[in-house]
Parts: structure tokens; C-alpha cells; sequence
């Protein structure tokens, strides 16, 4: 096993691959399937709001300081700490990202594997003539496969591994820049269709009319979380990104692109989702079986709805493509350059590592129901333990590392790039890694665990 030779690393080739391949990280399920139920459950227009004032107070100095770590070191997020912290035990916060990067990518690709089910639905016509009842037990079947599951999670975890075998440049960048202005022509033929629909201004009315007498401490902390997995942040992506980030990009105007388009597609599919909902008569705190259950129902009663159908499955399956291939490159980069691994090798051994935990997480939902740990099932497990653990205290140590151990005027030196930059912003950034971050992250990671309940 040889060592990995650092001068032969890969990098983004532009700007615009910048963007869109960490646009493409932070886009996926937790915009388009998760962000619509989430407002729809918390008063619409109020939550949308809450969340804005969170992303940009909090999300994107967050996702700079990521971005920041990773640019500096030009490691992957285990060896960037060793090299800015050698000695210490900081790397530790790098070893919690991959942990994480395990657990979501095996959840996570285990939901993206129900969108090409429902996609192979649409073409044979499986929703047709079904009612609300039918579609449900048609979801909560399918979900307890034993075989149905696991085969399209098998299919989407192989199309993750083929483009993070292509590289950086000509496998994730290239790949991205196809699928980020697809997705976006596809929710935009979506929410023409949606704002079309006799009734549909009570779902727009429902998405901006603020209701102020809905917001509560929970829904604030609804918010931040859901600030912090729609971004991707604290899970090692964003580090693993910025650190192929070529050293003239503006890390701060790349941060507030990537968190404006993220922000952008979660508002449009919440205008592709809410008019539809309200023009025939569903309740919009319909929670997560809006997607799979709901919406199907909806597409059958629309003019051309089956065409419709799958364009919006098409959409979540190349939503979540993009982000998983941003989680597998976090295993990836690991596996290369701290154990010595050729790409192809530590692709084969991430892939092949995910269809063990992929699979067993899939089957959780059906014939491995009854294997439980705290009470969970594998997938419940995964999905809590990163949502309410390691990603609030991943997001918590990163912005603690840089706010109070690492020196300032080396992030100022990043931040400017050497000084060629106006950083105009740093005195109110330095506050908010300092003390406003890390006291909104610690009141989601102790709330998330059951020690504060607001």
C-alpha cells in the first residue's frame, strides 16, 4: 500500500464547477422531499422566514468555515485537521464527519432508491386508478420488500460509484454541471404546471402569508436543523469540496451562491408541491408520506399527470444523485489519501462497505424490522443519530476549532486570499463562529438528544 501522492491531487477546473457541484451537495432529498413537509407542518410562510434569518446568520458563515478548513489544508477532512492541528486531537472532529458520511449515504441512498421505484411506476402505470388508501399500502408494501428496496438501492449506489470513479473534474464537476440545470428546468415545468391548477393561490398564499401565532421555540429549531442538513454542513462534505477549491475563488460569495441556489430550489419545490396540495383539497401537514403517498394521488387527478409524475421523480432522483456522490467522494478522499488507496480501489472499498450498511439499512423497513438498537431499527438509527448528534457536534467543533483554536489571522488570510480580497465581513464572521454559532448549534445538539426541551 503506498503513500498518496498530494501533488497529483484533483481540483474543480472553474468557478462555476465550484458551485455547482456544492450546490449539487447541499441540493437533494432534504430540499425537495423533506424542506415541504417540514413548512408545511410548522405554519408555511412564518417557518420560511425563520429559516432565511437562520441560513444567513448562521448556515453560511458555517459553510465557510468548512469551506475554509478544506481549502487551507487541501486534505480530505481527517487529514485536514492533522495538518492545521498536528499533534492534537482536532482530527477526531474529521473522523465524526466520515462516521457520518457512512451513516447518511447509507439512509440516504436507501430513500433515493425509492424514487426510481416510483419512477418505474409512473412508466407502467402503477398509480393509475388507485385511491389515498391504495397508495399507502402501495408505499408501506413496497418499503417492506425484501427485495424491491435493496434492488434499487443496489442501482443507485452503482450510479454513485461510476461518476465518483470519473474523479473530481471529469466525473463529479462534469456530471454536476448536466444534472444542477436539469433539475432546475424540471421544478420551473413544475411549478408552471402547479400555478396553473384551479385553487392554487391558497397554496402560494399558504407558502408567503407569515403566521407569526405558529412559530414556537420548535419551530425555530426546526429550522436550524434542517439549515444544517439541507447544506450538507457538518457531515465532512463541504471540507472534502473545499479542499479541490482552487486558491483565487472567493470563498465567501461561493458560500452565499451555493446557500442562495440550495435556498432557491427548496422554495421552488415548495411552489411545485403547495399550489397542487391545496388545489384539491390535501392537507399540507401531511408529513413525509406527502411525497410518495399524496402527491401520486394528485398526479392522477391532473391533465397529463403521469408525465408530470415522472418528471417530479426524475427531479428527486437527480436531487439526491447529486448529493450522494458528494458524501460517497467524503469516503473516497479518505480511504485515498489516509490509507494509500488508488481511487479505483477506494471507490470499490467505500461502494462496497455502503451495500453492506445500504442494504441492511433498507431491509430495516421490512424483513429485518425486529433488529433493534436504543429501540431503533438501522435506518432510524442512522437517520437520528447523524441528524441529532453528530452533525450538530461536528458543525459545533468546526466552528469552535476556528473561532477560539485556530490563529485569526490565518482565516483572515484565507478568507481574503492573501490579502487580494476585501473582507470587509470578518469582525461580524469572527463573532458568529464565536458565540452566536456555537450557541444556536448547541441548543439544537441538546435538544436533539433529549437534555433541553423547548
Amino acid at each position: 500500500m503506498g503513500g498518496f501522492d498530494f501533488s497529483k491531487r484533483d481540483s474543480f477546473g472553474s468557478r462555476m464547477g465550484v458551485i455547482m457541484a456544492a450546490a449539487g451537495s447541499a441540493v437533494g432529498l432534504g430540499n425537495i422531499w423533506r424542506f415541504p413537509y417540514i413548512l408545511g407542518e410548522n405554519g408555511g410562510g412564518a417557518f420560511l422566514i425563520i429559516y432565511l434569518i437562520i441560513m444567513f446568520s448562521i448556515g453560511i458563515p458555517v459553510m465557510m468555515s468548512e469551506l475554509l478548513i478544506g481549502r487551507r489544508a487541501q486534505r480530505n477532512p481527517v487529514g485536514a485537521f492533522k495538518v492545521l492541528a498536528p499533534g492534537k486531537q482536532w482530527y477526531l472532529v474529521g473522523m465524526m464527519g466520515i462516521i457520518s458520511a457512512f451513516m447518511i449515504l447509507a439512509f440516504y441512498t436507501a430513500v433515493a432508491g425509492w424514487t426510481l421505484e416510483y419512477i418505474y411506476q409512473t412508466l407502467i402505470g402503477g398509480f393509475t386508478a388507485k385511491s389515498s388508501a391504495d397508495l399507502a399500502t402501495m408505499f408501506e408494501s413496497f418499503r417492506s420488500d425484501s427485495l424491491r428496496p435493496a434492488l434499487w438501492f443496489a442501482v443507485f449506489m452503482a450510479a454513485t460509484a461510476g461518476i465518483v470513479l470519473g474523479g473530481v473534474r471529469k466525473g463529479i464537476e462534469k456530471s454536476t454541471k448536466i444534472m444542477m440545470p436539469l433539475l432546475f428546468i424540471l421544478l420551473i415545468v413544475m411549478c408552471v404546471k402547479s400555478l396553473t391548477l384551479h385553487g392554487a393561490g391558497r397554496g402560494v398564499e399558504f407558502l408567503f402569508r407569515p403566521d407569526f401565532s405558529k412559530i414556537t421555540g420548535t419551530t425555530v429549531l426546526m429550522a436550524l436543523g434542517q439549515v444544517f442538513f439541507s447544506l450538507s454542513i457538518g457531515m465532512g462534505t463541504i471540507i472534502t469540496y473545499g479542499s479541490y477549491i482552487q486558491k483565487d475563488n472567493n470563498l465567501a460569495g461561493t458560500a452565499v451562491e451555493v446557500s442562495l441556489i440550495d435556498t432557491f430550489v427548496a422554495v421552488l419545490a415548495g411552489i411545485a408541491i403547495f399550489p397542487a396540495v391545496f388545489a384539491f383539497g390535501i392537507s399540507p401537514e401531511s408529513g413525509e408520506s406527502l411525497t410518495f403517498i399524496v402527491l401520486p394521488g394528485i398526479f392522477q387527478q391532473m391533465t397529463g399527470g403521469m408525465v408530470f409524475a415522472f418528471m417530479f421523480f426524475l427531479l428527486l432522483a437527480l436531487a439526491a444523485l447529486t448529493s450522494t456522490i458528494s458524501v460517497l467522494e467524503v469516503i473516497v478522499a479518505y480511504f485515498s489519501e489516509q490509507l494509500g488507496l488508488t481511487r479505483r480501489m477506494a471507490v470499490l472499498l467505500a461502494t462496497l462497505s455502503m451495500f453492506i450498511l445500504g442494504i441492511s439499512a433498507s431491509l430495516s423497513l421490512g424483513v429485518m424490522r425486529n433488529i433493534r438498537l436504543f429501540g431503533l431499527n438501522i435506518f432510524d438509527l442512522f437517520n437520528n443519530t447523524t441528524a441529532n448528534i453528530l452533525l450538530p457536534l461536528g458543525g459545533l467543533l468546526i466552528v469552535l476549532f476556528l473561532g477560539w483554536f485556530f490563529p485569526s489571522r490565518d482565516i483572515r488570510d484565507e478568507l481574503s486570499n492573501n490579502g487580494t480580497l476585501a473582507v470587509r465581513y470578518y469582525s461580524l464572521y469572527r463573532f458568529i463562529i464565536r458565540f452566536v454559532a456555537p450557541i444556536a448549534i448547541t441548543i439544537v445538539f441538546l435538544n436533539g438528544i433529549g437534555l433541553l426541551k423547548i
